[in-house]
């Protein structure tokens, strides 16, 4: 089995367990860094085991290998196709961004964290918290001082790092930012010997296409759904 065809559950036996909450069969992130969980097979104790480490919230996000049904009284609250791409071509992220138009890119820190939340609740690239930043690099744009795009680092497996949380403000799209963004955060990826991977709702055919001419190629289709577990 490919470590990425589990990624949350690897990212928390491995890399991120440091910030793991931690059952018997199952691990979650804390929510306000993200709302992410896992387990290495869906069955009835791993559900079981998730539901017990669900103490200060009642739902999550998981990823499958194919779609699933939860067991009874657990409720699917939402789901989607979600692709999985990987970048195994060092030279064009770097390719990338020296061809990006010049524009000042930051490193974002804990002070910018409130305004990261209100980017991402505007334009939904995924759980996004307080905390989030706390998994790795984080990058932003700012216009007249306000933050307008920003990517970072999700996930983090043995040998892989996601690249997530790629947003623009509506007012500023088109202007090649996240493409910016993102092959900077490549090429630190990569100068650290890792493979940035990501993960996009398989309906998402513009950001595909920006995935694909930045290098990334499609891996696996999985499934993410945020499961909510019985009352009681």
């Amino acid at each position: 089995m490919h470590p990425l065809d589990n990624p949350i559950w690897e990212a928390l036996t491995t890399s991120q367990a440091h910030l793991a909450k931690t059952g018997k069969l199952a691990r979650r992130f804390p929510n306000d860094v993200t709302s992410l969980g896992g387990f290495a097979e869906p069955v009835q104790d791993a559900y079981d085991s998730l539901a017990a480490i669900l103490d200060d919230v009642n739902a999550t996000g998981l990823v499958f290998g194919s779609p699933q049904r939860p067991p009874a009284g657990w409720t699917v609250i939402t789901g989607a196709p979600l692709l999985q791409m990987i970048h195994e071509n060092g030279k064009m992220a770097a390719a990338s961004a020296s061809q990006s138009a010049p524009r000042k890119i930051l490193e974002l820190t804990h002070a910018d964290a409130p305004e990261m939340v209100t980017l991402a609740q505007l334009t939904k690239p995924g759980p996004f918290g307080l905390r989030t930043r706390e998994l790795g690099t984080y990058l932003g744009i700012r216009h007249k001082g306000r933050l307008v795009a920003m990517a970072g680092e999700r996930l983090r497996v043995l040998g892989f790092t996601e690249v997530s949380a790629v947003c623009t403000h509506p007012d500023h799209l088109g202007r090649g930012h996240a493409a910016a963004l993102m092959a900077t955060l490549m090429e630190r990826i990569q100068g650290q010997g890792e493979v940035p991977f990501l993960h996009v709702r398989e309906d998402n055919t513009r950001a595909i296409a920006l995935y694909e001419r930045l290098g990334f190629r499609k891996r696996v289709l999985l499934h993410f759904a945020v499961v909510q577990k019985p009352a009681g």
